[in-house]
């Protein structure tokens, strides 16, 4: 029998959710275990290499995961230490007030959460600290009260994106400067960590200038002696006491030896798909249907939000280098001739040549690869998906993940598809938009999950929901979820910072129980 160390608090990824945690606890002296299933990821060249990133996927899972329909996929995710942080795109949005509310759709209710705006606004305010946001307050017109400044100034428009910004502007609309966690300092290029490179969004940075997980949470934690990393290790269940009401052993696969693992908490925080399937393989006879799934919710509610990259073609050249500066919200709620929401718009980073290349981009329009590569200016279009139940991860025979999804709410993404063609020939493009998708994948079960949440909600009702509003399993005493699995609604921007502000929020209810 493998010898079982024990600890005081043990989470379980790096991510922005587990990650975030371990620095805001690491200065409490107590002995803290951070378990990630992947290694440090290799600083090398091919970090900024489009073909090795986007083609070959070099550092993508070897994991197989399965469709609806058992057909198997390779795994979309990346396991490392900092999580899918690693490769994001830094824009780090607060959900609107409103979001925390029951919002009407055209296609069905987004649910009210069980806490407001204000209950998370001193927390996105600490984040936006913690990761280095840079933006400019008073400028998106659905932005939520801020107690603060960003603690960073907006990140400037190159020559090309200023002048689409100011096209928006004179058609009356509001663009507002995207907030965006790196470590640039433009009143001083030359001592600037960012250089303002093309290999941001979707790449691993490999100067460390981008403000991911990994870099500005994990390492300073990992200062102090109280605080130790296993990495490539898989936890393969949960077990529990004979109540079912404390986790009493982490089972760990690591480099092939069994180990196993205790603490007086556990904090999973795998990432929405992988904690909810973590939770499910921890079934006992307790928790026949899973651990924390007395209400059959583990799983369940899926989102991912629906999103579309396109391609707009400016008719003028766009050599803009870093071109992921700004974002609109003006249809965010709807507008007078539409009242249900649409979404957000927001700059990707430019798509290379390599890129396009593995595109197979529609020919029938006449323009070429070369045409595309000069002019183009990339757009991610997002509408809220709806938390549909039957969207969900499961497991087969074999304990295999399985995920289902049906893309829902595509009344209200069409129709803010429509509101932005309509407008492309007076910013100075064609009248047209050309799909890509190698960046937010294409629109199936097992693409686009790097917005993946809602899996295992929270809420005051333990019959609708598997944590509390502290994220602790309603079931067990000790066992708390970190990651984007406690989303109840998904809103329209990216989740990053509303998960990273809520493992803030997490930290201060666990310092005040491990006094």
């Amino acid at each position: 029998m493998p010898q079982v160390k024990h600890f005081d608090v043990i989470i379980i990824g790096t991510g922005a959710g587990g990650g975030t945690l371990a620095y805001a606890l690491s200065l409490l002296g107590k002995d803290i275990l951070l378990i990630e299933r992947g290694g440090y990821l290799p600083r090398e060249k091919d970090n900024w290499d489009t073909r090795a990133v986007f083609i070959d996927k070099k550092y993508r899972s070897q994991e197989t995961w399965y469709d609806e329909k058992g057909q198997a996929h390779s795994s979309p995710t990346n396991y490392c230490v900092g999580g899918n942080t690693k490769f994001y795109g830094s824009a780090l949005m607060r959900f609107r007030a409103e979001d925390f509310g029951k919002l009407v759709h055209h296609d069905g209710i987004s649910l009210a959460w069980p806490l407001s705006y204000e209950d998370f606004e001193p927390y996105y305010t600490q984040a936006e600290y913690l990761y280095h946001v840079h933006g400019l307050r008073g400028v998106d017109p659905t932005e939520p009260p801020a107690s603060s400044p960003y603690p960073y100034p907006m990140v400037s428009h190159e020559p090309r994106i200023q002048k689409l910004f100011d096209d928006f502007c004179q058609l009356g609309y509001q663009p507002f400067p995207l907030p965006l966690g790196i470590m640039l300092n433009e009143a001083d290029l030359q001592t600037s960590s960012c250089i303002r490179c093309n290999t941001c969004g979707g790449f691993p940075c490999l100067l460390a200038a981008k403000a991911d997980a990994h870099t500005v949470c994990v390492q300073p934690a990992l200062q102090n002696a109280n605080v130790t990393l296993i990495t490539d290790a898989f936890v393969q269940r949960l077990e529990t006491n004979a109540s079912g009401r404390e986790v009493t052993k982490i089972h760990v696969e690591r480099n092939g030896i069994l180990e196993e693992y205790s603490a007086a908490i556990v904090v999973v925080a795998c990432g929405a798909i992988n904690s909810a399937a973590l939770l499910l393989r921890s079934a006992n006879e307790k928790h026949p249907h899973g651990l924390a799934n007395g209400s059959g919710v583990v799983g369940r509610h899926y989102m991912r939000h629906t999103n579309s990259s396109f391609i707009a073609i400016s008719r003028e050249p766009n050599p803009t280098v870093f071109q992921k500066t700004f974002g609109l919200n003006d249809f965010y709620f709807g507008t007078d001739d539409w009242k249900y929401p649409m979404g957000n718009i927001q700059l990707l980073g430019k798509s290379t040549p390599e890129l396009l290349e593995a595109e197979l981009l529609p020919s029938m329009l006449g323009i070429t690869e070369d045409t595309i590569a000069k002019n183009g200016i990339d757009f991610c279009l997002v509408t809220e998906d709806l938390p549909e139940p039957d969207n969900r991860v499961t497991l087969n025979s074999k304990g295999e993940i399985t995920l289902r999804y049906a893309v829902n709410n595509l009344t209200a993404h069409k129709q803010l598809i429509n509101k932005f063609e309509g407008m492309l020939s007076q910013i100075g493009c064609e009248d047209y938009l050309i799909p890509s998708s190698l960046y937010v994948g294409k629109k199936v079960s097992l693409a686009g999950i790097n917005h993946q949440c809602g899996t295992i909600r929270f809420g005051n009702d333990s019959q609708t929901s598997a944590l509390d509003i502290n994220c602790k399993a309603h079931e067990l005493d000790n066992l708390y979820v970190v990651d984007a699995s406690f989303f109840v609604s998904s809103a329209a921007v990216n989740p990053a910072l509303t998960i990273i502000a809520n493992a803030l929020r997490v930290a201060d209810h666990l310092k005040d129980r491990l006094q």
